[in-house]
Order: structure tokens, then sequence, then C-alpha cells
């Protein structure tokens, strides 16, 4: 469920937690992961390199072209740079022992409570620096938005959006205590066989920092 306020009576969430709720984890994003890994700052940067390589070749040695080039390029990476760190600074992964809350958003923060019953599987892809991204498959009907959750999604998950723990720190043990929790809240899983058990997953290789 997706809410909207302004109003935080304890970091990270819209509202006190219920009688026997407790918060059992806090983090969020890592800005300058971030700014690499959601907002390709990196690659915009190579462009702009390779735009003012060619503009230098091309333009027969026109300082102002060449120097305008460049300076877009400086001006893109850090106006991506400051999106993403006003991302990380407005958002709070708040993990309790009944469900995993995003709070998202620069200007209005907006609240997604996912029950840990609802999590399917936990899906995992780590870096070199041990910041990773951690996505969450939800079963059953959701009313979750890509739009609404992005940078806060899985890549390419737009018919099914997956809620992501962005550039989190310490990834692999956040994803791993996910799961046992969402074991815990859910005791039919441990009873039965037949219904799937969440588990973290790999589903990229560690690339470098």
């Amino acid at each position: 469920m997706i809410t909207e306020y302004e109003i935080e009576p304890v970091p990270g969430l819209p509202a006190p937690l219920p009688r026997g709720e407790r918060i059992v984890w806090q983090g969020k994003p890592e800005w300058r992961t971030l700014a690499r890994t959601a907002f390709h700052t990196r690659m915009v940067a190579g462009y702009f390199t390779l735009l003012t390589i060619v503009a230098a070749i091309g333009s027969g040695g026109n300082v102002f072209g060449i120097a305008m080039t460049a300076l877009s390029g400086v001006a893109c990476v850090a106006l991506l740079s400051l999106i993403a760190w006003g991302t990380a600074r407005g958002a709070v992964y708040t993990l309790t022992d009944k469900r995993l809350v995003l709070r998202i958003g620069i200007a209005l923060p907006k609240c997604i409570n996912l029950p840990l019953t609802l999590v399917g599987s936990v899906d995992l892809v780590t870096r070199a620096d041990g910041t990773g991204d951690v996505a969450l498959n939800v079963t059953g009907a959701q009313n979750l938005g890509y739009v609404a959750l992005w940078p806060h999604a899985r890549p390419w998950k737009l018919s099914k959006p997956q809620p992501m723990l962005r550039s989190i720190p310490e990834a692999e043990q956040v994803g791993a205590l996910i799961a046992r929790l969402c074991l815990a809240a859910s005791p039919q899983r441990q009873a039965s066989p037949a219904i799937p058990q969440p588990s973290v997953h790999s589903y990229g290789e560690a690339v470098a920092a």
C-alpha cells in the first residue's frame, strides 16, 4: 500500500509502531553508488567525454565549442549526482518483524508498506564495496506502480514491479535477514513444503564499485 504524508512521528514511518511490532533494521541508499547505478553518471560522463573528443577533432580547434561540450557534460553529471543525493537523503528503508516500509520521495514523502507475508523471494545483486540492491518479489495482487516506486524498483520489471532497496551497505546480510523474517512471519510456509520458501537469490554478478 502506498500513502503520502507530511508528518513523521517515527523516523522513516508515517505512524508509531503498533504494540508488539519492533524495528529490526533501518538503512538508506549510499548516494554515490546510487548515482552510478541508478542515474548512470559514469555512462553519461563517458558519453560526453567521447562527444568532446569528437568535437575537438571535427571543430578544427574551436575552443569555445569544445569547452561548451565539456561543460555540458559536467553540468549533466552534477545534476544527476544532485538528484541521486536528494533521492538517497529522502529515502529510509525500515524493516520490522512484520513488514518492510519504504519511505521515499524528495519533495513529498510517500510510504510503501509491504507485509512480509507477501514477499515470495528476495533477489540480490552485490558490489565489490559491499553495497548492493535487494529486490522483493511480491506475491498476490498488488497496486504498486513502477513510476511511483522508481528508482526504488527493480529495473525492467514493468508489468509486475518489484520494490528494491537500492545501493544499501551490507546488502547480502540485509537480504538474508529479510528472508529469515519472512519465514518467521509465515509459519504456514515452514509447515508446508508445497508453499514457496523465501530465500535469497543472486540475479547479478558482483560488480566493481
